[in-house]
């Protein structure tokens, strides 16, 4: 069935729960890796997640190859993407992009010592899925070298891969103008305990810094144990509730508007285009869209409608060259941002990665004017693929 297929169920109420256990029962009649595979997916969405990977690495035993075919009776074009075994972060959510398309998407997992599956699937072009995480750094650096003279298109190459590290792109993207993006640091437990005990200044970690920061752990995602630290008073008190060794570190921006909300905005950049994903509008400055609550008021709605609508002529138009540096610095061919307006004007970037959630699966008569914005994002995900099968050089390199 595929994640795309599953989100789906879930957004609309299904009982997925009947559902996985539906899948578990088949896979222990017929050892289906595909059953085993959709399981995973489940019990991830219902926040299962250690069963789930447990069944996910079973299924990856018996077959590291599954397809999801094009509409139609014959694919348009044949999109192999390369995938690491882990949760929903650990990859570019891909099928979302492609679902219901005449798109043949073949999914192959990779893993140490065997990046690639064989024989390797017919294919058009290459996606490198994998998200950057310190769990998949090594599988990227394998397939940097595996993929050097592939005989078809890759996109989102290797190599480029590390740039959308939070620390990495606070260095890479930190002088282009136009762009404010805080300096992020990795730093271990110790150091924080040292700050927090008063034996270090902040400013030891963080040159130039004083409270409040933001702190969270390394390769967590979606605001978990993401926190606002206001003295090391509080920071001494947060550190024992979080299990991790390694964090990121980077100074807090104020960056509510007039009216006092905040604004987050979500933008893919296809192939150095821009085009608008979503916005959340909320009194608090950490902001999901799943907890902005877009779905309880119709003058949010209204808004995110406005800037999806007024997008080229307006945000991509003020933030024109700022939006086509971070592309080229980036060099994926794919790539989200998380983003917002400083007070002067300067686009404020809190993270950059692949690997965000796009989506459209949202209410319609909730959201009616998603359902377009989205087709026309999915579109050019689709011609991008089709640019790049018929010839045209990677941005990636």
């Amino acid at each position: 069935m595929g994640l795309a297929a599953l989100l789906r169920l879930n957004f609309a109420g299904a009982d997925l729960g009947a559902l996985g256990q539906r899948l578990l029962a088949d896979a222990a009649e017929s050892d289906d890796p595909a059953a085993m595979l959709d399981a995973s997916t489940v019990l991830q969405i219902k926040g299962s997640p250690d069963i789930a990977l447990a069944l996910q690495g079973e299924a990856l035993k018996l077959e590291r190859h599954y397809r999801l075919p094009a509409i139609g009776d014959a694919p348009r074009l044949r999109l192999l993407a390369l995938m690491a075994p882990g949760d929903l972060m650990a990859n570019v959510p891909v099928e979302c992009l492609v679902e219901d398309s005449e798109v043949q998407l073949d999914l192959c997992y990779v893993a140490p010592g065997a990046s690639l599956v064989d024989p390797v699937p017919e294919h058009d072009l290459l996606f490198v899925a994998l998200s950057e995480t310190d769990a998949n750094r090594p599988l990227v650096e394998a397939l940097g070298r595996d993929l050097a003279g592939w005989p078809r298109p890759v996109l989102n190459r290797p190599g480029n891969i590390a740039r959308v590290g939070r620390d990495a792109a606070s260095v890479l993207l930190a002088d282009v103008p136009g762009v404010a993006i805080p300096p992020t640091l990795r730093v271990n437990r110790a150091a924080l305990e040292a700050v927090a005990r008063g034996e270090a200044p902040l400013s030891a970690l963080l040159p130039g810094a004083d409270f409040p920061v933001i702190l969270r752990p390394v390769d967590s995602h979606a605001g978990h144990d993401l926190n606002r630290v206001d003295s090391g008073e509080a920071l001494g008190a947060l550190l024992p509730a979080i299990a991790s060794d390694a964090f990121f570190v980077s100074p807090y921006v104020d960056y509510r508007g007039a009216d006092g909300q905040f604004r987050k905005y979500r933008v893919a950049l296809i192939d150095g285009a821009p085009y608008a994903c979503h916005m959340g509008v909320s009194e608090h400055w950490m902001i999901h869209y799943l907890n902005a609550g877009m779905a309880d008021s119709a003058a949010k709605r209204a808004e995110e409608a406005r800037f999806m609508a007024e997008f080229d002529q307006g945000f991509a138009r003020r933030h024109a060259a700022a939006l086509a540096a971070v592309a080229e610095r980036i060099g994926l061919d794919y790539v989200c941002i998380d983003c917002a307006e400083t007070r002067d004007g300067e686009l404020l970037i809190f993270e950059v990665d692949h690997a965000m959630v796009l989506h459209a699966l949202d209410p319609v008569d909730v959201f009616p004017y998603k359902q377009p914005q989205m087709r026309k994002v999915f579109a050019a995900f689709r011609a991008m693929l089709a640019r790049r099968a018929a010839g045209g050089a990677a941005a990636g390199g």
